[in-house]
């Protein structure tokens, strides 16, 4: 996909930056399988810092899956800060089209931001029903998001080395957000 995506993740991470200040039953189970918000907290951090090594040319598995030993009352710092980082590297106009190694393999550099900024905004979903605030991002934002992603997440194969669970069927009231969610095989509990 030729649409530069570093505009939409940029406004993806500031919506769920936003979601951070208000999660504060960190035990509080979340529509992503096995997280409750504390680890989901720690994954997020762990997303962009992921997509940070990644434009550096480094190896995304250096970065745990979650990152531990935030504060509670220190998430919403390390998630800027993380991602104000992230940002700064993929400014570099040049490496939306350079091979870059992403956790699911050698992609285009745009391919790693369309990745990262799926899991921003699926993740701010996941947050936002857990901790009972308004789960739709931007409409336009998500629609974007939601429409590139259908286009390069297939519906099958899921599982294995597709790292999603089965599509769920949106409710037929579910707004972008949630329908990307769910298109990533979120669900509300």
């Amino acid at each position: 996909m030729s649409i530069d995506p570093r505009p939409l993740y940029a406004a993806a991470v500031d919506h769920t930056c936003a979601l951070i200040p208000g999660a504060t039953a960190f035990d509080a189970p979340t529509p992503c399988p096995g997280f409750d918000v504390r680890t989901l907290l720690g994954h997020l951090v762990a997303t962009v810092e992921r997509a940070r090594v990644i434009g550096e040319g480094g190896d995304p598995h250096s970065v745990p899956l979650v990152v531990t030993g935030v504060p509670d009352h220190g998430w919403a710092d390390a998630y800027r800060a993380a991602a104000d980082k992230a940002l700064a590297v993929w400014a570099d106009d040049a490496l939306l089209d350079r091979m870059v190694t992403a956790p699911w393999g050698t992609v285009p550099g745009r391919g790693t931001v369309w990745g990262y900024l799926n899991e921003t905004l699926v993740h701010g979903w996941d947050l936002a029903v857990a901790t009972g605030r308004d789960p739709e991002a931007d409409p336009e934002l998500a629609g974007a998001v939601l429409a590139a992603v259908q286009a390069f997440l297939p519906a099958e194969p899921r599982g294995g080395p597709v790292p999603f669970g089965p599509v769920v069927a949106p409710h037929p009231d579910a707004g972008p957000t949630e329908r990307l969610a769910n298109w990533s095989g979120h669900t509300r509990n």
